[in-house]
């Protein structure tokens, strides 16, 4: 199993689509299906242990859109991109389209916010 960088140059030498991306965080799901990523304030462990007792709130809380939730769900280290990319399509039909960009871009943008890894 490979985990992939941030840097740029060693993300391009791979096709999104062939990737199996793993969450890396929490959530939650309301009664709509829709879903509210928990995202720790405090990433680093000695950090966390030490300040995270002393605030209320310890999570930032993302709130994501239906395509989003729908794609968040199917994040599990073990199917592809190109395959989160059908189910979108089987789902939403065209409305979802340009579902290849929407799930990129999004993944893409999860990926850069470290809220999901790669598996190869």
């Amino acid at each position: 199993m490979k985990i992939f960088s941030k840097k740029k140059s060693e993300f391009d030498n791979f096709n999104l689509l062939d990737l199996k991306p793993v969450r890396m965080f929490e959530f939650e799901e309301d009664q709509g299906a829709k879903v509210t990523l928990l995202i720790p304030k405090f990433r680093d462990k000695i950090l966390g242990k030490y300040l995270q007792p002393l605030i209320k709130k310890k999570y930032f809380k993302v709130k994501l859109d239906e395509y989003g939730s729908f794609v968040w769900k199917q994040i599990d280290g073990r199917i592809t991109v190109n395959e989160i990319v059908e189910r979108l399509r089987l789902k939403f039909g065209a409305e979802a389209e340009p579902a290849v960009d929407r799930v990129a871009k999004f993944i893409q943008h999860l990926y850069r916010g470290d809220c999901v890894k790669f598996n190869t």
